[in-house]
């Protein structure tokens, strides 16, 4: 599956070119606003994406970074030095993070000092 990415306003306008000139010269700015509505955008599509494919995977793992999808989650806990570390290692997962291109991942290994959330979703109903 592949989420469709439009380019921002202000790259779509007829005033910019590839370069990121003007057409009279002068460089091309993104202004607040055009960055906030581009970010809004790309939230939207991620969380449309979620929604397509939330039914894929067994379980939803929460950390203080990031968001995931997975199918296998491991999770062992060390007490190696004065704070317990947390690993989790996920395979066949999907990634919440609107700046990454490709969201599927065959496997994530993941080293927290912070709480992790490991949820068993709810069985797709057919």
């Amino acid at each position: 599956m592949t989420a469709r990415v439009s380019r921002p306003a202000c790259a779509r306008s007829a005033t910019s070119s590839s370069s990121g000139f003007r057409s009279d010269g002068h460089p091309h700015t993104l202004n607040t606003d055009d960055l906030d509505n581009f970010e809004a955008e790309r939230e939207l599509q991620l969380a449309q994406e979620y929604q397509d494919v939330v039914g894929m995977f067994r379980y939803a793992v929460e950390t203080d970074r990031r968001f995931y999808l997975a199918n296998m989650v491991d999770v062992s806990v060390r007490q190696d030095g004065p704070r317990p570390l947390i690993e989790v290692s996920l395979a066949d997962a999907w990634v919440w993070d609107m700046y990454r291109r490709t969201r599927f991942v065959p496997k994530v290994r993941i080293l927290s000092f912070k709480d992790v959330n490991v949820e068993e979703l709810p069985a797709p109903v057919i």
